[in-house]
């Protein structure tokens, strides 16, 4: 689709696959976005250092570069857009690597175009906001990486008592990535159960 003025922005899509760029295309295209693709990592990252695009759409495996390594450096050098992962193997292991390397949802192909329409738009705009008044979670604890902002507002929907499905729907994610962060959370706090999660983190909280 040609830049025009009522573009509400553009939007990148990495992936070798002509059928899943082409879905991506017309289903974010209808939505009013400009649409520039890309069948690897080598010119998403030429056009980067020029343009910034309001979301970033990225396969998981690509030819040049293996999508969570070309994630990692996209958060090294400071990418501001939001990004989805997307796999045609939607397992759990992938989810969870693919959010503790940044991505702010994992999306399981094929994809369903106006769902996926629906969970960008919620995950851009809860991008660009602050938080909502939840308990506030510190940003690391003693001994543990540091949380990633995005770590920080599901724990704090976990606090509240909100179940996996309704922390999706708040923060425009999918249940399985909820999932994900849960469990990297976990890992990094040590903790052997959600009780124990939340006993930690949040008593560190009030310290701090």
């Amino acid at each position: 689709m040609p830049w025009s003025a009522t573009s509400r922005g553009e939007i990148f899509v990495v992936d070798d696959e002509i059928a899943t760029r082409e879905t991506l295309s017309r289903a974010l295209e209808g939505a009013g976005y400009e649409v520039v693709c890309f069948a690897d990592g080598a010119a998403l990252l030429q056009q980067l250092r020029s343009r910034i695009p309001v979301c970033i759409f990225l396969e998981v495996r690509l030819p040049d570069r293996a999508g969570l390594d070309l994630l990692k450096r996209l958060r090294e050098e400071g990418c501001p857009a939001p990004v989805f992962v997307t796999s045609a193997n939607g397992d759990i292991a992938t989810a969870v690597e693919a959010v503790r390397s940044g991505a702010v949802d994992f999306i399981e192909k094929p994809v369903d175009g106006d769902r996926l329409v629906e969970r960008m738009e919620a995950a851009i705009e809860e991008h660009a906001q602050p938080d909502d008044g939840l308990p506030d979670i510190v940003m690391h604890m003693p001994g543990c990486a540091p949380f990633t902002r995005r770590e920080r507002e599901v724990l704090a929907r976990i606090a509240v008592g909100e179940t996996n499905k309704e922390a999706a729907r708040r923060l425009g994610l999918s249940s399985r990535t909820i999932e994900g962060y849960r469990a990297s959370i976990m890992r990094k706090v040590g903790a052997r159960n959600a009780a124990e999660l939340l006993r930690r983190v949040l008593s560190q909280s009030r310290t701090a």
